[in-house]
């Protein structure tokens, strides 16, 4: 992300009176078992999808599904942001998406296993909310339907 004094003023003061959200509290939910036998999913805000998909748009509130078993190179992202380098995604999409490294840990044994499907949300938005109430939710019960135990947030 650039440094304020290198946005030019429009952007300093959009950046600067960007309007967070502030919750009261934080949901918490123990781990119910070993992470050796827990089944794993990974969300991302990275604005990644399969070359066939729907391409992300300015305050998209959807996410898109990632099989877990994708090869990174059937990957792309059109995540939309002033603010955000795309160079070191290019370069090894396992920055913002380590399919790769869960894909690691489970033959390791390290994890369980994983979920058949990923969620990618696009960051970088101005009102959340329908991703807080609407779709945020809906991947969560598409997790859960699935057993999933554990889940990597992966901020971008």
């Amino acid at each position: 992300m650039p440094r304020l004094d290198q946005l030019s003023e429009i952007h300093r003061n959009s950046a600067l009176l960007f309007p967070c959200l502030e919750h009261d509290d934080t949901p918490w939910a123990p781990m119910q078992k070993p992470l050796s036998q827990s089944k794993v999913a990974m969300v991302s805000t990275a604005g990644l999808h399969l070359r066939g998909d729907r391409l992300f748009q300015g305050g998209d509130p959807s996410y898109r599904v990632v099989p877990s078993d994708t090869k990174t190179s059937e990957i792309i992202l059109s995540h939309v942001s002033i603010g955000f380098d795309y160079t070191g995604i290019y370069r090894d999409l396992n920055l913002a998406f380590p399919l790769d490294r869960l894909r690691e840990l489970a033959q390791q044994g390290k994890v369980g296993s994983l979920a058949r499907n990923y969620y990618s949300f696009m960051g970088a938005q101005r009102d959340p909310r329908r991703i807080i109430e609407e779709t945020g939710p809906e991947a969560a019960a598409l997790m859960h339907d699935e057993g999933v135990d554990l889940v990597l947030l992966v901020p971008v």
